[in-house]
């Protein structure tokens, strides 16, 4: 378990925290391409690391994201004119380019007083379906990142996003937390549970497809430069020499992929303030083929409108629908609410906006998780003593997870060489 100092210090990510410090230290995705789809569309809201932004593309389809707040007066520039390669605000005129610079002030006579200002704006990429920015010190921007996924073509590619009033790390944890897939997810996990019998879910695509019913995985931990990876091991049933191998990388600065035995799900939780994050998720077949977006949001259980609001890409169960329980068909689903990605919010928003993990009775499943927290609070200390997180540059490329059987003696490492 963590202190309540430590937990303070791992959940709190706005403007001055150490944490905060640590993300901005990375480019972060902030939105999908798709949210701004042609040039001068309507401009996007965003929140991030506690911060009031607005997302905007050009006349030339370039990616503008400064802050929401106009400095003149604090009109919001989401209700702006997007023009000549910049934003207007509406209110008296003033003109912002998209390092910030203010280009026009019409009620103002002269040029002394626009050339003293200057907005906040962040350097923003567009890449993989996702749009990136970078918000930390401009003598420490690492790398762009490159993933796997970026150099396959965008039709190829299920890109998804939804927010849910959450801190970032139970988000994170639930995906760090292998012991889980095989309990929460019984009805995927586990199909024959009732008559406690196995039969594997020979569904490819969906990652709590286990091979196994082995609710007590063997957990090994291995650091790599982009953070670490670990894989889990699970016994078959009636077999002597085979077993099941999963291996999931957990990347800085909370970012993981989960294999399905075809897939792969990248999946970016993003702080958007204390108590909110937007999950970004880039779904791929490693082959480079076409994937099912509608299946897989229907193994998540994302068509139910009681649960996700396409139209804000809002995760919307609360306790007053039950998290889209129906208590009524427990006799046959193990948690009565359908699809793997309603199972998990249902149980991160339970937990309420923070948890308090100084009151945690932590066991060896948790080991992955409690690597995630050290990971990241090391790097807030590195930061505070003026050094670089962990992974800042890594080779994010090599960045894959996979979900094998493989025979006794095989050395799991070499399924995945870094």
């Amino acid at each position: 378990m963590l202190s309540k100092s430590e937990n303070e210090k791992l959940c709190r990510i706005g403007p001055g925290t150490v944490m905060g410090e640590v993300f901005r230290r990375f480019w972060n995705p902030v939105l999908m391409s798709s949210e701004l789809l042609e040039p001068e569309c309507e401009p996007v809201r965003v929140e991030m690391l506690g911060e009031r932004l607005v997302a905007f593309r050009d006349s030339n389809g370039h990616i503008g994201v400064m802050e929401e707040m106009c400095m003149h007066r604090g009109a919001s520039l989401a209700l702006g004119r997007v023009e000549d390669g910049a934003i207007r605000c509406l209110y008296h005129g003033w003109k912002f380019a998209m390092d910030g610079s203010v280009l026009e002030m019409p009620n103002v006579s002269g040029k002394c007083v626009r050339s003293k200002l200057k907005a906040t704006a962040y350097p923003a990429r567009e890449a993989g379906g996702l749009i990136w920015i970078y918000m930390g010190p401009a003598d420490k921007m690492p790398p762009f990142p490159d993933w796997a996924f970026m150099h396959l073509p965008l039709e190829n590619l299920r890109v998804s996003r939804f927010d849910t009033e959450v801190n970032y790390m139970q988000q994170l944890e639930g995906g760090t937390d292998t012991s889980h897939v095989g309990i929460l997810h019984t009805n995927d996990a586990r199909p024959g549970w009732m008559s406690h019998t196995f039969s594997a879910n020979e569904d490819l695509d969906n990652p709590a497809s286990l091979a196994s019913d082995d609710l007590a995985p063997v957990l090994e931990l291995e650091q790599t430069e982009f953070g670490f990876r670990y894989a889990s091991t699970r016994r078959i049933r009636g077999q002597e020499t085979l077993r099941n191998v999963r291996i999931v990388p957990i990347a800085m600065p909370s970012t993981r992929v989960i294999p399905s035995p075809k897939l792969q799900f990248v999946i970016f939780e993003v702080p958007m303030n204390d108590m909110k994050t937007t999950t970004l998720g880039v779904s791929y077949d490693p082959e480079g083929g076409p994937i099912d977006a509608w299946k897989l949001d229907e193994i998540g259980g994302r068509h139910d409108p009681r649960l996700f609001d396409h139209a804000t890409h809002r995760y919307i169960g609360t306790w007053e629908n039950r998290f889209g329980q129906n208590r009524k068909e427990m006799a046959k689903s193990w948690s009565g609410i359908k699809g793997v990605v309603a199972e998990d919010q249902a149980i991160a928003v339970s937990q309420g906006p923070i948890v308090d993990r100084s009151k945690e009775h932590l066991v060896a499943a948790d080991m992955a998780l409690v690597r995630a927290r050290k990971q990241l609070l090391e790097s807030a200390e590195r930061v505070r003593n003026g050094g670089d997180p962990i992974g800042v540059a890594a080779d994010f490329r090599k960045v894959l997870a996979c979900d094998r059987n493989i025979e006794s003696g095989v050395e799991w490492k070499s399924l995945l060489p870094l």
